[in-house]
């Protein structure tokens, strides 16, 4: 089965966003397979740095690849709930200038049939952005009780039959494990009465596992965590966001650092002490009619951007 080209969403909007300064540090925190970072790349100059990070092999190879024709580009194989530790290693914590996460699942993971994504193809049952690392979604569905994968389906997939999932999942593995990506949709396909229109069934299901398996909205938190500290003075930080869990997250981090520490009533605090760190830049932006004709996945995509105040 052939792989579709990964197309990056909202390329030139974020790559825009981003401000580039011709000799700064940015970092590129979802190389994928690097559509956003050649774009960042094309605006830096000589003196110009870029730090890719991933945790998927494929895309951490892309990338070596790409940095070994271009010695402005640093790989760092992790999840990007690292990138505090990542790049006080690359010795550039406080002084980079540029932030872009781009967030979810890329198109070559959905399309292989055997990193177990999609349920458009049958496939092991894995998920896991690093294959190498954790506990795939087969695994955690043969041990997890049915209260937990419940949980798990309503709070990451939004999926109102999650109880009723679950149990058919426990009653499944009961006489086979499931262990392909066709055996779970299918099982899905049987027990949710009712189908959202355009979607398959399993969609919600499969969000939720993904979400799960990689701890992608930790991933998330931790990297926010950590951005304002790394950022230099009028850094922007860029972040797109596909479903509304990963953008809710997005939108109160931006909006409670530009808010500022929040005291008791009545407590003296200094206009310093009680200003934000950083001033959302524009209104959050989604892909337009052609970007989503071209590519449907872009079409669930939002960017928000945020700039460090000194």
């Amino acid at each position: 089965m052939s792989v579709a080209p990964h197309r990056s969403v909202l390329l030139e909007e974020s790559v825009q966003a981003l401000a580039v300064n011709p000799n700064g540090i940015y970092v590129d925190g979802t190389f994928g397979r690097g559509g956003h970072a050649r774009a960042i790349l094309a605006r830096l100059g000589s003196a110009g740095r870029l730090i890719a990070i991933d945790r998927d092999p494929d895309a951490v190879a892309a990338a070596r690849a790409l940095a070994a024709l271009d010695p402005r580009l640093t790989v760092v194989a992790s999840p990007f709930g690292a990138l505090s530790a990542a790049l006080r290693d690359a010795g550039v914590s406080g002084r980079v200038q540029g932030i872009l996460l781009d967030l979810g699942v890329s198109s070559p993971q959905l399309d292989t049939p055997g990193r177990g994504f999609s349920f458009m193809a049958d496939g092991p049952l894995d998920m896991r952005m690093d294959p190498g690392t954790g506990e795939s979604a087969a695994a955690w569905l043969a041990r997890a009780d049915a209260q937990a994968i419940a949980a798990v389906l309503y709070e990451f997939g939004e999926e109102r039959f999650g109880g009723r999932i679950a149990r058919a999942v426990v009653a499944a593995r009961a006489d086979s494990p499931l262990r392909t990506t066709r055996a779970l949709a299918d099982l899905v396909a049987r027990v949710v009465p009712t189908r959202e229109l355009g979607k398959h069934p399993a969609t919600r299901t499969f969000q939720a596992l993904r979400i799960q398996v990689n701890d992608e909205l930790g991933e998330l938190r931790r990297a926010l965590a950590a951005v304002c500290d790394l950022l230099d003075g009028a850094g922007r930080l860029v972040v797109i966001s596909f479903h509304s869990l990963e953008d809710r997250i997005v939108k109160r981090f931006m909006r409670d650092e530009a808010h500022g520490p929040r005291f008791p009533k009545g407590l003296p605090v200094t206009a310093a002490q009680s200003c934000g760190r950083l001033r959302l830049v524009g209104k959050p932006r989604q892909a337009g009619a052609a970007e989503v004709a071209a590519n449907p996945r872009s079409r669930s995509a939002v960017l928000r951007v945020a700039e460090r105040l000194p």
